[in-house]
């Protein structure tokens, strides 16, 4: 079974849990609800599969039936406000718990670093200013973004990126990338951090669109009327794009200025083709 810091979920700890042993001996559901101390039988069994949450007070019950104790039991607790995080801020605070655990614990989290590389616009922007100011310090960096960044974060973010391996040093004390393309690993907690970027990105565009000069940026777009086949295959045709512009992009063979190119596309309308009384789920009197 792997360690606990290995799990974003906490139904698949406990069924892990449950599989080992049943491994092993005669244990059943019924065995493991008592020692947790539920009468239904079936109660973790159905949390397992989602038919059922755990409370405040049963998850302090599981905890002490799987014999959590120390920075497991604070994890599993964690664990479970992150997967019963009713939106992002929450989740991020359940993540930001796990990893002070985990670091304080000598532990590493799945998916940590590559969280914490795509929660924060300074990572994928210095990864390209760095090399391509060779020799420069952290406070000139920070003078060439346009978006406010002090020479103490440039240098803590230099440092990030050097251990997480993104970047490195030549055998002139010069950085250089480690892979041309960076793209999200299939870490279950990566996407919120994404979201986060999207999010920064999006207000950066808009601070775009009012201060940087026309002929130094492109504002396009489309309103469509479509159907769902032909959205797919707008999406398919967008990711093409984005892959031939990232090799593109990748062939440079110098870089003079680090752009953001932000690919969007949202509905601005309910299913068109679907009723009222559909979309609320009956008819209104």
């Amino acid at each position: 079974m792997k360690t606990i810091v290995e799990y974003k979920d906490y139904r698949q700890y406990i069924q892990d849990y449950y599989d080992e042993h049943k491994q092993t001996s005669a244990f059943t559901w019924r065995e493991f609800a008592a020692q947790a101390g539920f009468g239904s039988p079936v109660y973790l069994k159905d949390v397992c599969s989602g038919k059922k949450s755990l409370s405040p007070v049963a998850v302090e019950k599981v905890a002490n039936a799987m014999a959590l104790t120390g920075y497991e039991l604070s994890f599993f607790r964690a664990l479970v406000s992150f997967s019963h995080a009713k939106n992002d801020t929450d989740k991020k605070t359940a993540i930001d718990l796990m990893q002070a655990i985990a670091t304080a614990n000598k532990v590493k989290i799945m998916g940590a670093d590559e969280f914490a590389y795509f929660d924060s616009w300074k990572n994928p922007v210095l990864r390209e200013v760095a090399p391509a100011m060779p020799g420069a310090k952290p406070l000139e960096m920070a003078h060439k973004c346009y978006q406010k960044i002090s020479a103490a974060e440039v240098a803590e973010t230099l440092l990030f990126l050097m251990k997480t391996g993104v970047l490195q040093k030549d055998s002139d004390g010069n950085y250089v990338q480690t892979d041309k393309v960076i793209t999200a690993a299939d870490a279950d907690i990566v996407p919120l951090a994404i979201r986060n970027m999207h999010r920064q990105m999006a207000s950066f565009a808009l601070d775009a669109l009012d201060n940087i000069p026309q002929k130094e940026r492109q504002f396009t777009g489309l309103t469509l009327g479509i159907s769902q086949d032909v959205y797919e295959d707008i999406l398919k045709e967008l990711s093409e794009c984005r892959r031939r512009i990232a090799v593109i992009a990748s062939e440079s063979k110098s870089v003079e200025r680090v752009y953001r190119l932000n690919m969007q596309m949202f509905p601005l309308t309910q299913d068109l083709t679907t009723c009222d009384e559909d979309r609320n789920g009956g008819n209104h009197e």
